[in-house]
C-alpha cells in the first residue's frame, strides 16, 4: 500500500510537470521580453537547483518519498538550506513555466504540483521522523522549500 502511494503520487508529479509543459499558452500577460527573460531564468534555476538536490543526496537518493533504508541522513550542501531542495528547484521552475505560458491553467496546475510536493514532503518527513532519530532537531533549524520557512516545531 505504502510503496503503490509512493508510485502514485510520484506519477502525479511528472503528469503536473508535463502538463506544465505541454499546455497551450495564454494571454492572461503579455509575453514581454522581461517575462521572457524571467520565465528562462526561473527555469534555468529550478533546474540547477533540482539537479544539485538529487546530486546532494548521493545513496540516498530514491525517486519514491519513502526513505532508503540506512540511507544516511544529508543535511549538508543545499540541505543545509532547505530540507526538500528537488522540491524546491520543481517549484521554481515551475513558476517559470506560469511566467512563460501566461495561463489560468498553468497557474492551477502550478498549485496542484505545490499543494501534491507540500503532501509528499510531509508524509516523507514522518518517516525520516522514524528513521533517523536527529532529523527533528534538523527539520526545526532548516525551513521546507524555502530558507528559514516551514520549520519543523520542537
Amino acid at each position: 500500500m505504502k510503496r503503490s502511494l509512493a508510485a502514485g503520487l510520484v506519477a502525479v508529479q511528472l503528469l503536473l510537470i508535463a502538463a506544465l509543459v505541454l499546455i497551450p499558452n495564454g494571454t492572461l500577460w503579455p509575453l514581454s521580453p522581461a517575462v521572457l527573460t524571467v520565465g528562462i531564468l526561473l527555469g534555468i534555476a529550478g533546474l540547477v537547483i533540482a539537479i544539485l538536490g538529487v546530486l546532494g543526496l548521493g545513496p540516498a537518493l530514491t525517486a519514491s518519498p519513502i526513505p532508503r533504508d540506512r540511507a544516511p541522513l544529508v543535511t549538508g550542501g543545499l540541505y543545509g538550506w532547505v530540507r526538500h531542495p528537488i522540491y524546491t528547484g520543481l517549484l521554481l521552475g515551475g513558476i517559470g513555466l506560469v511566467l512563460l505560458g501566461g495561463s489560468a491553467w498553468h497557474l492551477v496546475l502550478w498549485l496542484g504540483l505545490f499543494l501534491l510536493l507540500a503532501i509528499k514532503s510531509r508524509w516523507e518527513e514522518r518517516m525520516l521522523l522514524d528513521e533517523h532519530p536527529d532529523y527533528r532537531e534538523y527539520a526545526a533549524d532548516v525551513g521546507r522549500f524555502v530558507p528559514g520557512i516551514g520549520k519543523l516545531r520542537q
